[in-house]
């Protein structure tokens, strides 16, 4: 359902959808080459690989917050 703010800007409520992509985590600082060009990491931050076999690095505490470790 649309609702409009008091600067008339329309919005919705929106959620993600859950997927599931693959991670590992780093045991070295490095780099590694995005879609948004080369973005750095350190050890114990995670490599996530998104659906788009996208590859980008995720903080470890961001990490640990935002996703959640499935059993196989």
């Amino acid at each position: 359902m649309l609702k409009c703010n008091k600067k008339r800007v329309f919005y919705m409520k929106v959620r993600k959808k859950p997927i599931v992509v693959n991670a590992e985590q780093a045991t070295k600082k490095g780099s590694i080459e995005t879609f948004e060009g080369t973005m750095y990491y350190h050890k114990g931050d995670y490599i996530v690989t998104g659906i788009q076999d996208e590859r980008y690095p995720v903080k470890k505490e961001i990490f640990e917050k935002t996703y959640e470790i499935l059993d196989d």
